[in-house]
């Protein structure tokens, strides 16, 4: 890359069109995440049961997941600015209109809006990024990127349980319009042009079998997730999903324009951390959702009590958040993503052996450095992700890679789920929590196990 590439880069990688992007990524991030808390109100308010408020969260979760390629085809048409532009305003506009629904098929509707939005917006947004930083200074640009996918869960029960008790449910919503419109002004100010018009023909066949393999996939992990979960229907939905899915990977690898690039799978750092990352990412994301229920469920707190204790996870990731780019340039990858693993595990066995009668001192350190791991961990994997990929495959890696973490982020709750129905039905509800989070656990330790599989040089030309 030349000096001039090279100066705009770091200019770019570390300045406010990174902590712009990390921002809309936050938003996004946050409404994929405060249906579970606001269901039971939304709910009464709708005059339907709280089962029944999944199918807002799945359908939301659906759409990111099955148009993030499409954005990719999208800005090689039309350009970085135009194509995130209209993704902050329709992400902005469904927020509004999800305020103002009647009823639940309305609300699911302005969800499947709010996800196109967070289609567009989230992986144009990190290849703004990628596209524009090189690899002296990708950490640092990772680092920004990566406090969305980490904060968000952990403040999403919080701030819709205040805002649900103190205001109202369609504020959960409301708060994305000044945030977009902020955000808009700003992204027009400093987002720069980039290059567009190259696309060719968007790939239908690919499309239409992604949308129906991968939403299928989605659908049916949700309906896992139910209380009373139909084996018929999940046997369909996992079949249509796999036999959707075999033929479309067989057309991308054979067409020479593919809706989703898999030449990334062959770089073996992409694909380890991918693999690795997907462990770790299921383990990381199922803390903060089991947490809630833990504290509430068995330790009888109040909703109030709970979000707040929780937030010690939040303050482990934003005190450790400085040290991590240091530490990534200090030491390699590989023993980080050893050492983030083995750690995380033991910070989730200590939670394993609390009681409601723990000092709330010890809960809130063992939070606290099961948030900072968490975040190196995340931030590592995220950067290793990218550290052999040139320029020229950017665009395709970073929608390969932004499908993996949605669909770890379903996966990671329906593991959840269901290890706690497992949990119930083997040893009892008195011990379901430990039970799932025993799962989760091991899910973190088969990470570790991929980490030491790494080549001990891996990632070594970013560092």
């Amino acid at each position: 890359m030349n000096s001039g590439a090279s100066s705009k880069a770091e200019h770019w990688d570390v300045g406010p069109v990174a902590i712009l992007i990390a921002g809309l990524m936050f938003m996004e991030s946050l409404d994929a995440s405060v249906i579970p808390t606001a269901a039971p109100t939304i709910a009464r308010a709708f005059h339907v049961t709280s089962s029944q408020m999944g199918i807002c969260m799945t359908a939301y979760l659906a759409t990111v997941l099955v148009l993030i390629p499409v954005s990719a085809w999208l800005v090689e048409k039309w350009g970085v600015r135009p194509v995130l532009f209209s993704a902050i305003v329709l992400f902005t506009t469904a927020s509004v209109l999800c305020a103002v629904s009647t009823s639940l098929p309305e609300l699911t509707l302005m969800r499947v809006l709010q996800g196109a939005g967070g289609a567009m917006m989230v992986p144009v947004g990190r290849f703004i990024v990628l596209r524009s930083t090189d690899k002296a200074n990708i950490i640092r640009a990772i680092s920004y990127l990566t406090w969305p996918a980490l904060f968000a869960p952990v403040i999403a029960p919080a701030l819709s349980g205040y805002l649900i008790t103190y205001a109202s449910w369609p504020w959960i919503f409301l708060i994305n319009m000044p945030l977009g419109i902020v955000a808009l002004v700003i992204a027009f100010r400093i987002i720069p042009a980039g290059d567009h018009g190259n696309a060719g023909k968007l790939d239908w066949v690919g499309f239409y079998g992604t949308v129906l393999s991968l939403g299928a996939l989605v659908i049916g992990a949700a309906e896992l997730g139910k209380p009373h979960a139909s084996s018929i229907v999940t046997f369909i939905l996992l079949v249509v999903a796999v036999g959707a899915g075999v033929p479309t990977v067989r057309h991308m690898l054979r067409v020479q324009s593919p809706l989703v690039g898999l030449g990334a799978l062959s770089i073996r750092t992409f694909r380890s951390a991918s693999a690795g990352g997907g462990l770790f990412r299921i383990a990381v994301n199922a803390v903060p959702f089991l947490l809630p229920l833990l504290f509430q469920d068995k330790f009888g707190w109040s909703p109030a009590r709970t979000g707040t204790i929780v937030l010690f996870l939040f303050l482990g990731n934003v005190g450790f958040k400085p040290l991590t780019t240091p530490i990534l340039k200090r030491f390699r990858f590989r023993s980080v993503l050893i050492i983030s693993g083995i750690i995380s595990a033991l910070s989730i066995v200590a939670l394993v052996a609390m009681r409601s009668t723990t000092s709330v001192v010890v809960i809130a350190g063992v939070l606290i450095v099961s948030g900072s791991f968490r975040s190196l961990g995340y931030t590592c994997y995220n950067t290793i992700t990218f550290a052999d990929i040139e320029q020229p495959m950017m665009r395709e890696a970073n929608s390969l890679a932004n499908m993996i973490q949605q669909l770890t982020n379903v996966f990671a709750v329906v593991c959840a789920v269901i290890s706690m129905k497992v949990g119930a039905s083997l040893l009892g509800s008195s011990q379901q929590f430990s039970f799932a989070f025993w799962v989760v656990i091991a899910f973190m330790l088969l990470a570790v196990v991929g980490a030491v599989r790494l080549p001990r040089t891996a990632g070594d030309s970013i560092r």
